[in-house]
């Protein structure tokens, strides 16, 4: 199977923080692989930004580096690199002064998308937007791309959202959460409302519970500072399962249109009950044994020996409204767990009556939806154990492997940033998160961190390659289930 690949027309993108790690691991190879695949043109024009000091032929030589150790070799080949390339330009500046900006001013003209990546912190968004608007780099085709953290609580994301409204329209702005621009988390809006099969049973009268996990293998690295005034809370289960969850949960949009998404995924939020502290379990890593020196524990990593930040949370929530009633969700995300995986389970109930016996066991279906690694969804159906001497009842798994289904297109995906940049070009906001979405969502999560603070809660601790604190287990327990396990 070979997808469509649609060129954009020419545009202009102008990455500030072009230097920085984002824009070297995630953006530029991004940019790259869209242009070996043909979808960008020749005469698009990628200026990256930064403090750093250089020309454009030191930055032609970071980008270029940057690619070969972020892409596969054979994106390299035949002399694309040297045409990428020379879609290229640089200019230093200063996002808090005047420095730079005539000259980036100066490169920037015809009537064109104009796409402004602000991969830098928050506390730059303010500025860089006001100084692109005062140096007159803004058209009716200019958009701006921002990157979480959108905000640190409610009041931050308001004022975040004033400020960037003074100097844009809602509709320039795109808020950017790669886990939208996953193939899998798209393919389950086409699961959900392309098949029949599914619809009718997407509620709770036969789905039991849904569980959403986003594990990590790695520790917190070298976003130590950040992270530990963040958190878990914050820094995934805010946004990134917030939007699983809206995708799971939400109702049929009238069209496949941004806002009519968007406006499905906010009545989600809006009727999310709120989290009983009994409901929430906050973990954080030790180090296991034998490999403290290479894995450091959590707050050894941080620097911060009476850290209270969470590396892992689990939670139970449930959304009041008619399909929904009385179903279960459970989230959970976590650092140094057991390997690294997102998934999303759905649970459906057992059969109201079970005509083999209780020999046969219990078997209830599950449906699978692999977001990394090895994207894909699974559904586990029950069959009769080949074999003589009674029925004995197994669940296999009905499989769709991208790799396997789809050929070398499924082998090798494209990375969520080349989907997500080429949408902020064709300036479809689909994939990213509104104003009003982003504060709904914060104003579900604050009272739960309030909560927790108020209480003094202390997160429990847990093992490095385990599957979280054991309270975690007692967490689903309690209602009678248990956690699916966290596979490779």
């Amino acid at each position: 199977m070979v997808s469509r690949v649609i060129p954009v027309d020419p545009f202009d993108l102008i990455i500030f923080g072009g230097t920085g790690d984002l824009a070297r691991r995630k953006i530029l190879p991004a940019l790259f692989r869209r242009y070996c695949a043909g979808q960008i043109p020749q005469e698009a024009r990628i200026i990256g930004a930064a403090r750093r000091t250089q020309d454009a032929d030191a930055y032609r030589a970071f980008v270029a580096d940057a690619i070969k150790e972020f892409t596969t070799p054979r994106h390299c080949e035949d002399g694309t690199l040297d045409g990428f390339l020379s879609c290229l330009d640089y200019v230093a500046v200063d996002a808090l002064g005047d420095a730079g900006w005539q000259e980036l001013s100066a490169k920037i003209t015809g009537d064109r998308v104009r796409a402004y990546y602000f991969s830098v912190g928050p506390r730059l968004f303010g500025p860089l937007a006001k100084r692109t608007k005062a140096h007159g780099m803004v058209n009716d085709q200019t958009r701006i791309v921002v990157e979480k953290p959108f905000g640190h609580d409610l009041d931050s994301a308001k004022a975040l959202n004033a400020t960037l409204a003074d100097h844009f329209q809602e509709s320039q702005i795109y808020r950017i959460d790669h886990y939208l621009g996953k193939e899998t988390v798209q393919n389950l809006m086409a699961v959900r409302f392309g098949n029949m099969l599914f619809e009718p049973l997407w509620n709770s009268q036969y789905v039991d519970h849904i569980q959403i996990t986003v594990a990590e293998s790695v520790g917190v690295g070298g976003r130590g500072e950040y992270y530990d005034r963040a958190g878990a809370m914050r820094d995934m289960m805010q946004n990134h399962l917030m939007q699983l969850l809206c995708l799971i949960a939400m109702e049929p949009p009238a069209k496949f249109d941004p806002d009519a998404v968007r406006d499905e995924k906010l009545k989600v939020i809006r009727a999310l009950d709120p989290v009983e502290p009994h409901h929430i379990v906050r973990g954080q890593y030790l180090a296991r044994d034998g490999e403290a020196e290479e894995h450091p524990s959590y707050r050894e990593a941080v620097g911060n020996p009476r850290s209270t930040t969470e590396s892992y949370i689990a939670l139970r929530t449930q959304i009041s409204n008619w399909r929904w009633a009385g179903t279960p969700f459970y989230l959970r995300t976590g650092k140094r767990l057991k390997a690294r995986s997102s998934v999303i389970n759905v649970m459906f109930k057992d059969a109201p009556h079970s005509i083999f016996g209780a020999d046969a066991g219990r078997h209830a279906n599950v449906l699978s939806i692999r977001l990394q690694p090895n994207e894909g969804i699974t559904l586990k159906v029950t069959i009769k154990e080949p074999g003589q001497g009674g029925m004995r009842l197994v669940d296999v798994p009905l499989d769709m492997s991208f790799a396997e289904a789809l050929g070398p297109e499924g082998q090798d995906p494209p990375d969520a940033y080349e989907r997500l940049i080429m949408d902020v070009v064709r300036g479809n906001q689909t994939l990213f998160m509104r104003g009003d979405e982003v504060e709904a969502a914060w104003a579900w999560t604050d009272p739960v961190i309030a909560g927790w603070e108020a209480r003094g809660d202390v997160p429990k601790p847990y093992e490095s390659g385990s599957t979280g604190p054991g309270d975690a287990e007692l967490l689903i327990k309690r209602d009678g289930r248990h956690w699916q396990g966290i596979n490779p």
